[in-house]
């Protein structure tokens, strides 16, 4: 992959995407093509306006569902990214086939919990392309 050829940041509406964020999503997907992945959005909410700066893969497969070990994920990360400026902003999941555009109920269930702690979230559906 050459990065080179990423744009630096990938805005869409009021949202903006930094390159290490997205990087991470796609290869989170990309190392379990098979399999359902997910994850959250860091960074920063200026009014309407989203940036986000980075992102943490979660889980895969049949991992996602589990609501217990998301919700430890959910406050850890909130502890050590605030020190840093960050909070969660958005929830990301990719299905585990390509062709798949629907947010199904698990991971529309994740997001509705991801929304519960933090309102202002944006939800991200990844698809890849199969080549």
């Amino acid at each position: 992959m050459n990065c080179g050829n990423l744009l630096d940041i990938v805005k869409i509406g009021h949202i903006q995407t930094h390159q290490n964020a997205y990087i991470k999503l796609v290869l989170h997907a990309l190392n379990h093509k098979t399999s359902a992945v997910n994850g959250v959005l860091l960074g920063r909410i200026s009014g309407e306006a989203v940036e986000i700066t980075d992102s943490v893969p979660l889980f895969h497969s049949s991992q996602i569902g589990l609501l217990p070990p998301l919700e430890i994920a959910l406050i850890t990360i909130e502890e050590y990214y605030s020190s840093q400026g960050l909070s969660i902003v958005g929830y990301f999941h990719a299905n585990e086939r390509f062709d798949d555009l629907e947010l199904g109920t698990v991971a529309r269930n994740i997001a509705d919990h991801v929304y519960r702690y933090f309102p202002q979230a944006a939800l991200l559906l990844v698809r890849l392309f199969d080549h």
